[in-house]
């Protein structure tokens, strides 16, 4: 029986902020693959190494965690004033689904250096020495990144001594500007509050009604209280992750959380679109240790913040969701608002299981309805391998 030969396709591993991903260049894809359909789907789950019903993902690049299971696909942008458009897909670790339905803020973070290091940005446009700033054209969502990349002797400067929680070494500071960040009609529902209240009820039949904020911004996000869901906003990944009954319930708030939204219309959708919205859970600062073992005072921090990923407690915080806690934070009112103390604030540092992550955003009403013009966060970014990537060639 004769068997397919593998394909090699160019890709480089990196890690962006507390995610890794394997990133493509839209040329160098697969001529079938290089628009989307089935066959990228079946591409890049073969690449990541899905589904696998082991939940291992042994024979892909996928590190069996939502953290460890993306992928992206970049090009020259066909924006104007953009340098490169930026395609995101975060693929399920035991189902053939890919969902395409939001950002990942974390990968943002390697995007402008991957685009500069791959001649996807204008050589004019990169200094000699310095920031190089990389406008970005989030297509999954429509919206527009700004990343300031250091560059040194005309290369990306990958190594530095800026610390991130949730990274275990020091690398150069990329800071990320998330331009108007309410999601549109793609991302999620039009309105950055949806239901056009800052605090609802979401009644959730078998679990209860809680109060909740349901902010589309940076990533359509469902914020509860911890307490009001019986937890004190400072558990870790085993508190949750190991309890299926509790994931159960946090599966089914998101579910009428996402029908509140808008975003899909029948709870039973939800499952079809597993990347968004997330579930997040937030409650005062108290002091915690963080999964490192280290202390996180509680007067070090604004809030806690825990938050809910491809249906599991995230290890850090996503950077989508960061967004998203920086924006209800500037706005009075909100969830996120109140547990961090009410008021007006342009920034805030929460704490997460992996430690803290300071996120800033300038919101203003206008009209009597409330908008952020952007989001502002540092992360950072490191190539890990590159080369090719092979799948059997009878596989997408």
């Amino acid at each position: 029986m004769a068997h397919a030969p593998q394909v090699k396709i160019p890709a480089t591993y990196i890690r962006g902020g507390t995610s890794k991903g394997v990133f493509f260049r839209l040329q160098d894809l697969p001529e079938r693959a290089q628009v989307p359909g089935p066959a990228r789907d079946a591409l890049l789950l073969r690449v990541i190494g899905s589904p696998d019903p082991y939940g291992k993902q042994i024979d892909g690049m996928g590190g069996a965690t939502s953290s460890t299971s993306k992928t992206v696909i970049l090009s020259k942008s066909i924006k104007p004033d953009h340098d490169v458009d930026y395609l995101f897909g975060q693929v399920s670790i035991d189902k053939a689904f890919v969902d395409w339905s939001g950002n990942c803020g974390n990968l943002s973070a390697a995007v402008g250096s991957f685009a500069i290091s791959g001649g996807l940005v204008d050589a004019s446009r990169i200094p000699r020495n310095g920031l190089a700033t990389v406008r970005i054209w989030q297509a999954n969502i429509g919206k527009t990144i700004i990343a300031h990349v250091p560059v040194t002797e005309g290369e990306v400067q990958e190594t530095g001594d800026f610390e991130l929680d949730g990274v275990t070494f020091p690398a150069a500071e990329v800071q990320l500007e998330f331009l108007d960040p309410a999601a549109d009609e793609d991302g999620g529902g039009g309105a950055m509050f949806p239901t056009g209240n800052l605090v609802d009820d979401l009644e959730v039949p078998g679990v209860g009604t809680f109060k909740a904020t349901l902010i589309n911004a940076g990533i359509p996000t469902i914020f509860v209280n911890a307490a009001d869901i019986g937890y004190t906003g400072s558990e870790l990944q085993d508190a949750i992750n190991g309890d299926t009954a509790a994931l159960q319930r946090f599966e089914t708030i998101r579910a009428h959380g996402a029908v509140r939204m808008g975003l899909i219309e029948h709870i039973d959708q939800a499952a079809g679109r597993q990347h968004t919205p997330k579930v997040a859970f937030v409650a005062a600062p108290s002091t915690y240790t963080a999964s490192s073992g280290k202390a996180v005072p509680a007067e070090e921090i604004d809030l806690l913040v825990r938050a809910l990923s491809m249906g599991k407690l995230h290890h850090a915080m996503m950077g989508t969701a960061a967004v998203a806690i920086g924006t209800a934070a500037a706005i009075p009112g909100t969830l996120v608002n109140l547990a961090a103390g009410g008021g007006e604030r342009s920034a805030v540092r929460f704490g997460h299981p992996s430690g803290t992550l300071r996120v800033g955003a300038e919101a203003r009403q206008v009209d009597g309805q409330w908008t952020v013009t952007k989001a502002i966060m540092s992360r950072s970014a490191r190539v890990l391998m590159e080369g090719w990537v092979r799948v059997p060639g009878d596989s997408f």
